[in-house]
Formats: C-alpha cells, structure tokens, sequence
C-alpha cells in the first residue's frame, strides 16, 4: 500500500482507484514519506518540493500541463509525471469556441454598452464585428485540443488551417507559424507552456497578422507577450482577443483588463463538473496504475 499524498480538492467518488492506498490531504512537499502526488495543473512542484519526498514515485496531474513542474528535477530521479489531459479536451475546445465568436462579434463591448444604458435600439451602423462564419481559422498546436476546435470550425464554414512543428500529414498544415499568422482571420492557440513556446507570440508576429484579426488563446497566459498584445488591441492593429490563460495568474495586467475589444475569462475552459470530475478520476486512475 503506497502513501500518496493530495493537493487537489477532493470530489465524492472521484480517488476511488486509491481506495486502497493511504491518502494523505496536504502541499507538495509536506509528506516526506509520499510515494505519489496528486496535484492540480497549476500547483507548483518545484526542486525543493521534490526534495522533500525523496520516496516519490510519481506525480499524477489533474489536468492537461505539466508547466507547474520541475520536469528535469522529476526526471532526475525517475519520476513518472502523469495527465489526464483527455479528459478535458472537448470542454475546453467548447470554451475555445465560445471565445472566438464572443471576441469576433465584440460581444463584450455590445453587452457592456447594454449594461451600461448606452444602447439606443437597433441602428444600421452599429458596432461592426467580424464574421465567424466563413473566416480563415489559424490553429497554432494540433493536439487533441486543438483538432476539437478545428471540428467545431467546420460546422461554421471556416478554412482551417493548423502549424505544428513537424507536419500532420493532413490537410491544411502549414510549415511556418509565420505563414499561419499570416494567413489567418482569427488565431487559436493550443500550444503547451514550454522555454521554446514562452513569448512565441510577440510584437513581431503579432505584426505579422492581419489588420483586425482576431486572436484566441486557452493554453497558457506566457505564450503571448502580454505587452505586445496590449499595444496591438490599443492601437486598433488586432482586431480583439478572447483570453482564458494569463503570464503571472491569478493576477490580470491591468493593460489587458483595460485594452479595447477584449473578452476575459478566469481560466475556466475546462470548468464544467462532470469535466472536473472525469479529469481528477482519470488522474487517480493513472496514479494507482503507476504505482501499482
């Protein structure tokens, strides 16, 4: 019977697959004896952590990134780190989706107008969005994530068309990202947060898309200069952005809370709770395979 140790919370019925273990509730770190860990995506697991439990095994993610942890330190000692990625693909690709119309459609400003009592009735010349239908869909990563969006893109009509770094061998790939920034209507990014994707996107290619594009981005925050994008929405180059994911969460930059045409939601992509149930069911299910 192996110690694991809990740093997620805890729903009925979901570490049924660890009833026979000894389950310990508490931080990374404060179980020297834990054999696994069973964290959530954004919990930070770092050297010192590790450090700690020197009779760690494997650490079990209740999600879909592994951003979080000190994957070299893990892999120094053996480690097996794990997700339960599959479990939240078609709910994010959801929230993805939800994003690229509510930006396109500047349904933010629109709501917030009504809110706010400035709606006057219906005019012909009223706040102009974009069209989602029929527009030209960028997908930077083509993961399970992003292969969701793009199916939920063909029931709009959209071109899709995806960059990954080595082909797909499917139609609609695109060799540089460049080319895809280039090409595309509206940009979703399905890329994980790793030293080579952190501030991919930056002035420069935000430069690069086209006048009143529109960018999408449920993967992480520190993909994206947060800076840059600021600057592009206010000056009227990018068309608006729809954002789930943020460099330095929980907080904001203040510029992006203020920055024009943008829709901004709290990291919720997977947050359904038959989502969150399969994805810490899936986890504990991983995690007593690993150890046994």
């Amino acid at each position: 019977m192996a110690r694991i140790l809990i740093s997620t919370p805890m729903l009925e019925g979901c570490l049924d697959a660890l009833a026979t273990h000894d389950l310990r509730v508490g931080e990374p770190g404060s179980d020297t004896g834990a054999e696994g860990l069973l964290c959530t995506p954004i919990m930070p697991v770092d050297a010192d952590a590790l450090a700690r439990m020197p009779m760690l095994r494997a650490i079990s993610v209740a999600g879909a990134g592994t951003d979080a942890i000190d994957g070299e330190a893990a892999a120094g000692r053996g480690i097996a780190v794990l997700t339960a990625g599959e479990a939240l693909v078609e709910t994010t690709a959801d929230a993805a989706f939800g994003l690229i119309i509510w930006a396109s459609r500047l349904m933010s400003d629109t709501e917030r107008a009504l809110r706010e009592g400035r709606w006057q009735g219906w005019r012909f010349d009223q706040t102009w969005g974009r069209d989602v239908h029929g527009a030209t869909l960028g997908l930077l990563g083509f993961g399970a994530i992003g292969r969701a969006v793009g199916r939920r893109a063909g029931g709009f009509g959209m071109d899709v068309i995806h960059h990954t770094r080595h082909p797909t061998g499917e139609p609609g790939w695109v060799e540089a990202i460049d080319e895809l920034l280039a090409s595309s209507d509206i940009l979703s990014i399905h890329v994980p947060l790793t030293q080579a994707t952190r501030g991919l996107i930056d002035a420069r290619r935000l430069a690069m898309m086209r006048e009143g594009a529109v960018l999408v981005n449920t993967a992480r925050g520190a993909v994206v200069d947060e800076v840059a994008l600021a600057d592009a929405l206010e000056s009227g180059r990018l068309g608006a952005a729809g954002l789930d994911v943020y460099a330095h969460e929980p907080a904001v930059s203040p510029r992006l809370l203020a920055a024009p045409r943008t829709v901004l939601q709290p990291h919720v992509g997977s947050a359904t709770m038959a989502t969150r149930r399969a994805m810490l069911r899936l986890a504990a299910e991983r995690l007593a395979e690993s150890l046994g």
